[in-house]
């Protein structure tokens, strides 16, 4: 059990992972999974618990004109990831300039976020 929230540990697909993101897309584990790799971390993802049900709608009262509940809708598959290396922190690893992209850049929160294309290693955090 952690500490706290920001550095939580799990069971993912046999193995004991730091979770790195969970209910995340499948393109969003591609992109998470080729990073962390690539910086040696080894990677475990798994799909990830499927949400609690809502309580049940009251039943309509007799003569009343509701509908049935609908069909829920189908979504995309969430995935949980994390990594083998128990003490690796997001969080420390983004800001502590740990991580580097395929072309040697520091990764940035941007980046990480995926709101830039590529990271830009020469502007600090604090400004």
């Amino acid at each position: 059990m952690a500490l706290n929230q920001n550095h939580t540990a799990e069971e993912l697909g046999g193995y004991r992972c730091a979770i790195v993101e969970k209910n995340i897309s499948e393109e969003r584990a591609r992109f998470l999974t080729e990073l962390l790799s690539g910086n040696g971390y080894t990677v475990v993802q798994a799909p990830a618990a499927a949400p609690k049900a809502k309580a049940a709608a009251k039943a309509p009262a007799e003569g009343s004109e509701e509908s049935a509940p609908a069909e829920p809708i189908a979504t995309e598959p969430k995935y949980d990831l994390g990594v083998t290396d128990l003490l690796f922190n997001p969080i420390n690893a983004i800001y502590g300039r740990l991580l580097k992209t395929k072309s040697g850049h520091t990764v940035s929160l941007k980046y990480w976020q995926q709101q830039a294309e590529d990271a830009e290693d020469d502007k600090p955090y604090f400004l």
